[in-house]
């Protein structure tokens, strides 16, 4: 099972020219690293490439006209490749509540609540003065999560069902720290 990170970057880049989703998929990458340090140490890079993979049909398929297309492409695409293996595969697709993949193991749960976390704290720090994720604050997160109409579209569902393996407010330091290691990665400068 081939999960060299130089070889998934490559494939990130050559498949995925939306900027935002590929420091997405750096974020989720990061999130899901310090995941499986917690849950899964020795399967830390299989977790963190599934994190960095899991977008990766994002420019490939018209997943907005047919969401469930979203997943199954870039399951093909890494088989190709043979790119991961199965547990991979099946935590891709049960990341997309449309693919109508089960939701089986601590792998599938971390990148189905890590997934719009990412985008949850990137909004959150763009509503800073200094739109910095240096700035966030986990208070700020939680907060946030209970004001519906700020950033509407995040699925809160899918990320309040860590609390099925952590207390949400210890994920949402684990996420925040997670990005902030990474900022320059997904575009926020180190403070000065």
């Amino acid at each position: 099972m081939n999960l060299d990170r130089e070889t998934a970057v490559a494939l990130l880049n050559e498949k995925v020219t939306t900027e935002h989703i590929i420091r997405h998929s750096y974020a989720v990458e990061a999130v899901m690293r310090k995941l499986a340090q917690k849950f899964d140490p020795e399967n830390e890079a299989l977790w963190a490439m599934s994190g960095l993979l899991h977008d990766l049909d994002n420019d490939l398929v018209d997943w907005q006209s047919n969401p469930s297309l979203h997943g199954p492409k870039t399951v093909e695409v890494l088989k190709e490749i043979a790119f991961g293996d199965e547990t991979m595969y099946h935590a891709i697709l049960a990341h997309n509540p449309a693919t109508k993949t089960s939701i089986n193991t601590t792998l599938d749960r971390c990148i189905y609540a890590g997934d719009p976390i990412t985008g949850f704290i990137n909004a959150i720090a763009l509503v800073y003065p200094d739109k910095n994720i240096h700035s966030v604050k986990v208070k700020s997160i939680t907060k946030r999560m209970k004001e519906t109409r700020f950033a509407a579209g995040a699925d809160r569902e899918a990320m309040w069902s860590i609390e099925t393996l952590m207390p949400f407010n210890e994920f949402a330091e684990l996420a925040l720290n997670a990005m902030k290691e990474i900022s320059e990665e997904i575009g926020f400068p180190k403070p000065e």
